[in-house]
């Protein structure tokens, strides 16, 4: 009888263990699930304000590119003032670009936390 007693203990404790193994995966799975969430969100919130942004100052880029030339009473003042606005393209560009990498340096980093989070708790 003693025996039977132990291998219904054993089985209960192997339920058991297997329960809390299942559980425990999937409390991780929706940590993560949840986190990687969080990531897109702040993603399309980032896009959408460099969109605005980049939308603002190419406008204004443009409407001073065109109060220049409006403004220029020769040829020479014409290509002084394309020569400034492309300038000021490029520095655009530059800043722009700039800011994409620190912001694809970040994403990365985040996104290795993301998953080291993940594989350090199993």
């Amino acid at each position: 009888m003693s025996e039977l007693a132990e291998r219904s203990a054993a089985i209960e404790q192997s339920v058991t263990d297997t329960a809390t193994g299942l559980s425990r995966a999937n409390k991780n799975a929706l940590e993560f699930l949840m986190q990687a969430q969080q990531v897109w969100l702040e993603e399309v919130l980032f896009v959408g304000n460099e969109l605005m942004d980049r939308t603002r100052t190419e406008t204004h880029l443009l409407s001073e590119f065109i109060s220049k030339m409006a403004g220029s009473h020769s040829v020479k003042d014409l290509k002084t003032a394309a020569r400034e606005c492309g300038q000021h393209q490029i520095d655009f560009m530059r800043r722009d670009s700039e800011r994409l990498f620190k912001h694809g340096e970040r994403m990365i980093e985040v996104t290795s936390k993301l998953f080291s989070n993940r594989l350090v708790r199993q």
